[in-house]
């Protein structure tokens, strides 16, 4: 069994978590899995968008507590270590990363919603850091990136108090971007990455990492980063296609590259 599903929907690459009978429940077999779909799906060049979801009830309940139980201190920081590499593996990606959160995304599962670049929600979606509950703190990167998503206050009362949300909080403390009827949550995702699709994916890819890197950047720095970039895509046959197209009122044909 595929611990991580891939279907291709033209150039939007859906990966579906496939434990469902834990409610997805990130262990190590399925963090590793992570981490070897985003290396295959950086070989890919006709990709130009991913959507990440979860098979049954969950996006992700959470890592998988019965494993941790047995886990020392080394051994837990370890496991941390590959949660990290998982979603920063995701995080990276040069295409856009959509989570399409269905269910419960709590713990381990959201800090993984949290590695895309944006989440939409089902209006059965659920979210939380409920770690401390557990005498633990997040440990796939959630005390930094749910900051930089949704304020050190909302994170702080996220983390600390560890409760759930449903999806109208979510959106609108802007953890979730859209929500959507269950139904109809899935092919929501997809046609947002089919829109990606049809823009030019080098200044797509580079717009990505310029936000990426600027966030947490001096502003001056970030303006460097955005300056060297803009230089780089107008060498591109990309920039003279989209320009071209605008000029002549036509669809620009990008390259595939």
């Amino acid at each position: 069994m595929d611990l991580v599903m891939l279907e291709a929907r033209g150039p939007v690459a859906v990966l579906t978590l496939n434990r469902p009978d834990t409610l997805n429940a990130l262990d190590t077999a399925m963090l590793e899995a992570i981490c070897a779909r985003c290396s295959d799906l950086e070989q890919d060049a006709s990709l130009r968008a991913v959507v990440l979801t979860g098979a049954g009830r969950a996006f992700a309940a959470g890592a998988d507590i019965a494993e941790m139980r047995a886990q020392g201190p080394l051994e837990a920081e370890a496991f941390s270590r590959l949660g990290h590499r998982a979603t920063a593996a995701l995080e990276s990606l040069a295409v856009p990363t959509i989570a399409a959160v269905g269910g419960f995304a709590l713990g381990g599962g959201c800090e993984l919603a949290l590695a895309c670049d944006w989440i939409y929600a089902s209006e059965k979606a659920r979210f939380g850091q409920p770690e401390v509950g557990l005498g633990l703190i997040p440990g796939f990167g959630g005390t930094s990136r749910l900051v930089r998503r949704v304020g050190v206050a909302w994170a702080k009362e996220m983390v600390l108090m560890g409760e759930t949300l449903k999806a109208d909080v979510a959106l609108r403390i802007g953890l979730a971007n859209r929500v959507f009827a269950p139904e109809t949550l899935l092919d929501a995702a997809v046609a947002a990455g089919a829109t990606i699709a049809e823009k030019g994916p080098i200044a797509v890819a580079q717009a990505k990492n310029v936000i990426q890197e600027g966030q947490g950047a001096d502003v001056r720095v970030a303006h460097a980063l955005e300056q060297a970039a803009f230089g780089l895509v107008s060498a591109s046959a990309d920039r003279n296609e989209g320009m071209d197209a605008f000029l002549e009122k036509r669809d620009p044909e990008f390259e595939r590259h």
